[in-house]
């Protein structure tokens, strides 16, 4: 079961133009069966377009035409500021973060692997939303960092 909010096209454009800082990846599955839900795990938002329920796939040109056309338009109206916008950290950080707090949830035994449910697809969305800076990230991995420092070695 999926539990991240679905987006419409013009709902994800306002949220990409005004958080994404030029900064984006639009990632499409397979027209016939889409992304798998790991793959979805590793998106930050996700998009549905509504269409006709007798032909609801698109082709993957439509749903990229689309998807350009909303973030277009909805990029030329929402107003930037330069001095606003912060250092956001890269999808590879955030890649790294969530391995590294993986790892110390594992070694705390906060996390029992051979039954993780559903907590970092949560974690995932919760630090998705949050859109840490580098110096937030810093904090964190600073923070995650002390904790494996003082855990007894494996």
């Amino acid at each position: 079961h999926l539990s991240n909010r679905v987006q419409t096209p013009r709902e994800w454009a306002v949220h990409a133009a005004l958080h994404s800082h030029g900064r984006l990846a639009l990632v499409f599955g397979p027209e016939r069966s889409g992304l798998s839900n790991e793959e979805l795990y590793r998106c930050d938002q996700w998009v549905s377009i509504p269409a006709n329920p007798e032909f609801s796939a698109l082709n993957i040109a439509a749903a990229v035409q689309i998807l350009a056309y909303e973030l277009r338009l909805t990029s030329s109206i929402t107003p930037t500021v330069e001095n606003d916008r912060r250092a956001l950290t890269t999808h590879r950080e955030m890649t790294l973060f969530y391995s590294q707090l993986e790892r110390v949830m594992v070694r705390t035994g906060f996390l029992n692997p051979k039954q993780p449910r559903r907590l970092m697809p949560r974690l995932r969305r919760l630090f998705s939303r949050a859109m840490p800076d580098q110096i937030e990230m810093n904090i964190l991995r600073g923070i995650l960092a002390e904790i494996e420092r003082k855990l007894p070695p494996d």
